[in-house]
Order: structure tokens, then sequence, then C-alpha cells
């Protein structure tokens, strides 16, 4: 989470932070509006503030660090890994790592939601049952409908929402649980 939804969540101002963590005022307005880098500040400001707002120095960082890729891209890479895991070394890395818990924290939704779509998926696939732990999630859906890019270029090609319509025909009822739409994960090249 960044620092300016870090004080939203807490109900704090800037200048609360500044006077209760130690660290100036003029930094953390150079922080909040992006002039200054969360991830160029010392070890002393990254404490200082993490410590006033109950966070980690780690999650403070994490937004700045993580490269968020493109939503298709990341379906790419989680659709290889699976062919290249296989479905229950995949689930295991997944769940053992909280990888869809750490896409939420960092508000990065379709993400969480693809994971956990592609985790039920698995699941229903081979037999195996639900994870309890994501079961409030599962009533999570995207405010509008995900298409993959793919169709959308063939709707404006043929001037037609058809190939939209016939996609959600063949969603994958997991992930369409979400609004997105993905009719198929296993056949990648």
């Amino acid at each position: 989470m960044t620092i300016n939804e870090l004080l939203g969540d807490r109900q704090m101002t800037r200048y609360r932070l500044a006077r209760s963590s130690g660290v100036s005022q003029t930094t953390i307005n150079d922080i909040c509006i992006g002039k200054v880098s969360i991830k160029n500040c010392t070890g002393e400001t990254l404490y200082r503030l993490a410590k006033t707002l109950n966070v980690s120095v780690e999650s403070l960082l994490a937004e700045a660090m993580e490269h968020r890729p493109a939503f298709e891209i990341f379906k790419s890479n989680i659709c290889h890994s699976v062919k290249d895991m296989g479905d229950l070394n995949f689930l295991t890395d997944v769940i053992k790592s909280d990888r869809i818990l750490r896409y939420l924290e960092m508000h990065w939704y379709r993400e969480a939601l693809y994971l956990l779509a592609m985790v039920d998926y698995l699941c229903r696939e081979n037999g195996f049952p639900l994870h309890d732990e994501y079961a409030e999630l599962r009533c999570m859906k995207l405010s509008d409908v995900v298409y993959p890019i793919g169709i959308l270029i063939l709707c404006t090609a043929l001037k037609s929402d058809e190939p939209k319509k016939e996609s959600l025909q063949n969603a994958i009822p997991e992930f369409l649980r979400h609004n997105i739409v993905e009719c198929e994960v296993r056949d990648v090249a």
C-alpha cells in the first residue's frame, strides 16, 4: 500500500504522521506526491514510517519494488506456470506463497482473482477440495467484465460484439464468477 492509502485507512494526516514518526513533513509530502520514491528513502525513514503506520518496512516498499506486468502477460505467465509445474505443484506453490492475499493487499484485484479462479479451477479438475482460506474471496467480483485482448481486437475488427457473447458462453465458471472471461488455460504455446 502507498503512504497515501495507509494514511486514508488510518484517518491520519501527513502532519500527524510527521509529528508521530519524527520524519519531516517535507519528506512525507514529497513521498505522497511522488516527488520522492519510497524506495529511495533511508532505512531510518522507512523504519520510522513503518513503525508509526504499524506496517512492515517490506509492505511500504512492496508496491514501489514490484513491477506490475500487463494483465495479459500475467495471465500467460500463470498458464505457463501451470503447464511447467503441473497442477499439484502449482497449487501447492500458490497456497504456500500466499500470493493471492499479497496481490489483494497491493490492490492488484484482477491478478488476485485470476489466480484464485485458477486455483479453484485446478481443484475442480483434479477433484481436490477448495481451500477454505479463500471462501470470502470467492464472492468478490470485478466491477467490469475483463475479456481477453484477442476477443477485444476481434470485436473491433468485426465491428461486432458477437465474439464477446460467444466467449461469455464458453467461459470457465471459476473465472466468470469474478467477471473474468477465460476460455482456455491449458493450450499455451
